[in-house]
């Protein structure tokens, strides 16, 4: 399943992961292993090739971007993921995001604005290997209500505060990662569902393109 051991692109993804995540001080295991398995030249368009493996965004489709690798990762490890969960994603992207949740949980759900972005990762994810997961295209800010509870939510657009339909569906116990902040700057914020409430906690500044929807910012 995913990318092979060896491949054209195998000591980009290796210099990847130690020189970008793991000397920035993600130690997640589970998490090294699943971004050194993606192959992230399969979800970049043909023209950002050659920087698949940089240290940056890339842009996509419909003016979209695949997160930095380290953003990734970091937003993955924060989601302390063991295995087991059903995990939710807010804006489906590429599928690269949605590939490594594949990889760290039981089941994955993603929602995605873009119907054309959403076919293509949907394509990309299948022939990479992935098999758990089931996307849709709709208003990400109102999350998926049919699969809800969530052990785990990822957002991976900027929203102004956090949709209250997220923290509705995450379960107790349950760890959503979501920026939050103004159109050109954010907070990374992971928020915690307990038996008495949500306990939230900052986790860096960031820079997301915006999460557009009912419950976050209007086109």
């Amino acid at each position: 399943m995913l990318a092979p051991k060896e491949d054209r692109f195998a000591r980009q993804r290796e210099a990847m992961v130690k020189e970008q995540i793991a000397s920035k001080g993600i130690r997640d295991p589970r998490v090294l292993d699943a971004v050194r398995r993606v192959p992230r030249e399969k979800f970049v368009p043909s023209s950002e090739l050659p920087e698949a493996y940089a240290d940056t965004p890339l842009p996509i489709d419909c003016g979209q971007t695949v997160s930095q690798p380290y953003m990734v990762a970091l937003m993955t490890e924060c989601l302390e993921l063991q295995g087991h969960e059903r995990a939710l994603e807010i804006g489906t992207g590429s599928g690269y995001q949605t590939a490594i949740l594949c990889l760290l949980c039981d089941s994955v759900y993603s929602v995605e604005k873009h119907p054309e972005l959403s076919d293509k990762a949907s394509l990309v994810l299948q022939e990479v290997g992935c098999t758990n997961f089931r996307l849709t295209v709709g208003d990400g800010t109102k999350g998926w209500p049919e699969y809800a509870p969530y052990d785990a939510i990822i957002v991976t657009a900027g929203a102004p505060d956090v949709p209250a339909p997220l923290m509705e569906q995450l379960a107790i116990g349950g760890r959503l990662v979501i920026p939050v902040g103004d159109a050109y700057s954010q907070v990374l914020k992971k928020i915690v569902r307990t038996q008495e409430g949500y306990e939230s906690h900052n986790v860096c500044g960031c820079r997301f393109v915006p999460l557009v929807g009912e419950y976050g910012w209007t086109e």
